[in-house]
């Protein structure tokens, strides 16, 4: 860098140097007179803001000829002349220029460096700037060899320490089996002698498997804060950068780091960002960085001695597409499986959150955690915080009950919006579909009890049928299914009597029941005519064609085999729809009136009871009705009396 920078400034003092010599040099100072005097020679004259004809230098006299001015301008513009002179003479060609009565000028000038630096100035002042930021960029580099690059091979993890986080064990719920799994890794960094005394090896790496927001990030973050051990945390997708070979240059040096500070913990979350399986479908042929990166991991993961004492961690939610190389034992020894939790593990979520925020007494998070099946810790957390803001806006002193069930709504189904304007037409369309679901999931034995029923838009549906599970399900039974198919059926069918046409209403229930029908068929062995055989292909994801090991004939048998199912699911429908249409009827103008029903008031519909509570519209227009406080003895008036109609246009009431 230093001998470029001098090589330049030469360069750019040569130019100074010669910039000032620029025009004829004329080496006879007789011809000189003879290109310049009014008479013979010179026949340019300068205009305003031209240069002057004669300037006299320090060194030379310089003069502007006119084009074609003996020969030595053949262009078409001025150009300067000039003749070399004694500094100490100046005073002799002053007075031969003033005796040829030559407009001339005296022009000293500024010294030979001062003109240097001028020039030089602003480019001096570009090199130091650059000269300042490669300095700073090797400071932050530390200092290391590769300069200002050098730091692109650095690890991006973060330590964490006991210190550093207040994340416990305490605070994970309903993952007992995989806490208890990392509680040995723990127990082995605080005391590794205790292992060691009857032979036994603490596993090298721990692979954390399970969907979404099941809580394996916060188990890492509770190891970091139960662990007496430093805690090297790093994404998959930080190993990957532009330049080749930055990641493998990475991971080199985080267990490089990770052995220099055993006994220590290191995590790596969102691993089959690079530990995907390699020679898949999607590999281009070339220079693969991300292949590269995980033959890394492979090695550093191999080198570890049995005094390490460095533990491995991953998390991933695709499994399935792992390198078989990094899940072999020896690698990662242990797989825990941090699934979705059941009744007992949501009760105990539910409650670890609920200790955040204000809870009424009445709320009841058994029922709610029995409502929510399928829904994983993030989930819930969220459903606490959802409850808590609607609270807060609404004013209340503490989360109730319906704060809870509508956070619950909220987060599966979307955002109600009694806002929407609905036609008469479309809102009695989407009762009757909505009563037809509920009357046979009602009916129905092995079909989840209803839980609740509206018409009051919600995300992208009109309405909607809760049901709430009893159990958890872990399997699927045939009587389970078949009812699930014809509770799907139900609302079509029961929209179609009513209204005469069919609608575009159903397209969520047809997709449910054709992806149920497809599974059953595909998957679980349900169709007599294909038997015990599993048809669907893996789901890896590593292929652009979908993979079929069927032949044609057989794709044909699945079809037929699927719609069959399905239609005699529709016939059973339709017979319970026209067996009990005074059901459904009861139902659906009960949700034209109220809009909102809860599971017991179903109930009492199918068993053929009436409602009797007031909707909103009523009680306003009882309010409006209402003879004053002071005088108790009017008679009341003919317009309190309401009927069963009353109401229908007004503001709906909270579901």
């Amino acid at each position: 860098m230093s001998w470029i920078f001098i090589l330049g400034l030469l360069a750019i003092m040569l130019a100074v140097m010669s910039s000032g010599r620029s025009g004829t040099q004329i080496t006879s100072w007789e011809r000189f007179k003879a290109l310049i005097d009014p008479d013979t020679g010179r026949r340019w004259e300068p205009t305003p803001g031209s240069p002057e004809p004669v300037v006299i230098k320090n060194d030379r006299i310089v003069a502007t000829i006119a084009p074609n001015t003996a020969g030595l301008n053949p262009g078409k513009e001025p150009a300067p002349v000039w003749v070399k002179i004694d500094a100490d003479s100046r005073t002799h060609y002053l007075a031969e220029l003033e005796a040829l009565k030559v407009d001339h000028s005296a022009d000293t000038g500024q010294s030979i460096w001062m003109n240097l630096l001028l020039t030089m100035g602003p480019f001096l002042l570009l090199v130091l700037l650059v000269w300042f930021l490669i300095a700073r960029s090797v400071r932050s580099a530390g200092g290391g060899p590769g300069g200002m690059l050098g730091n692109f091979g650095k690890s991006r993890h973060r330590v964490t320490t006991k210190e550093n986080t207040e994340i416990r064990f305490s605070d994970v719920a309903g993952i007992d089996e995989a806490k208890d799994e990392v509680l040995e890794i723990v127990e082995f960094l605080k005391n590794p002698k205790k292992f060691q005394r009857l032979g036994g090896r603490i596993p090298r790496g721990v692979l954390m498997v399970g969907p979404p927001g099941c809580g394996k990030t916060l188990l890492a973050k509770a190891i970091a804060g139960e662990a007496d051990a430093p805690f090297f945390s790093i994404s998959g997708s930080d190993f990957v950068e532009m330049f080749v070979g930055v990641g493998a240059s990475r991971v080199r040096d985080l267990f490089k780091q990770a052995k220099e500070n055993s006994p220590c913990i290191i995590f790596l979350d969102e691993i089959d960002a690079v530990g995907r399986r390699r020679g898949s479908g999607f590999s281009s042929g070339g220079h693969d960085e991300r292949e590269q990166t995980l033959n890394a991991i492979l090695v550093e993961m191999d080198g570890f001695e049995a005094t390490d004492q460095v533990i491995v961690i991953a998390a991933t939610n695709r499994s399935d597409v792992l390198d078989p190389a990094l899940t072999r034992p020896g690698r990662f020894d242990r797989q825990v499986h941090v699934s979705l939790p059941d009744l007992a593990g949501r009760m105990k979520i539910l409650e670890v959150h609920a200790t955040e925020v204000t809870m009424s007494p009445e709320v009841d998070l058994e029922r709610v955690a029995r409502g929510t099946p399928m829904f994983s810790g993030a989930d819930l957390a969220a459903l606490i915080n959802e409850a808590a803001i609607l609270a807060t806006m609404h004013d209340k002193e503490a989360v109730d009950q319906a704060d809870m069930e509508e956070a619950r709504d909220k987060i599966r189904f979307g955002r109600a919006r009694r806002s929407r304007k609905v036609e008469e037409q479309e809102r009695s369309a989407t009762a009757w579909h909505e009563a037809g679901h509920a009357a046979v999931q009602a009916l129905l034995e092995h079909a989840d009890p209803v839980h609740k029923v509206t018409i009051i838009p919600r995300g992208q549906a009109m309405g909607a049928t809760f049901s709430l599970p009893e159990k958890d399900r872990y399997g699927f039974g045939r009587a389970y299914l078949e009812a699930t198919l014809r509770v799907l059926c139900a609302g079509r069918i029961a929209e179609g009597r009513k209204t005469g046409e069919v609608s575009s209403g159903a397209a969520m229930d047809i997709q449910m029941a054709t992806n149920y029908a497809r599974h059953m068929v595909l998957e679980w062995g349900m169709s007599d005519r294909l038997g015990f055989v599993r048809y669907a292909g893996t789901d890896t994801q590593e292929v652009f064609v979908p993979e079929k090991d069927y032949s044609p004939d057989t794709a044909r048998i699945i079809d037929e085999e699927v719609k069959s199912i399905i239609d005699a699911a529709f016939e059973d429908a339709e017979r319970m729809i026209d067996d009990h249409w005074d059901k459904v009827c009861a139902i659906a103008e009960a949700l034209l009136r109220y809009e909102t029903l809860q599971s017991d008031e179903v109930m009492t519909l199918v068993d053929g009871g009436r409602l009797d509570r007031p909707t909103v519209a009523d009680l306003l227009e009882a309010e409006r009705s209402d003879p004053p406080a002071t005088s108790k003895t009017t008679d009341p008036s003919p317009d309190t009396d309401t009927d069963e109609e009353t109401g229908q246009g007004f503001v709906p009431s909270p579901a």
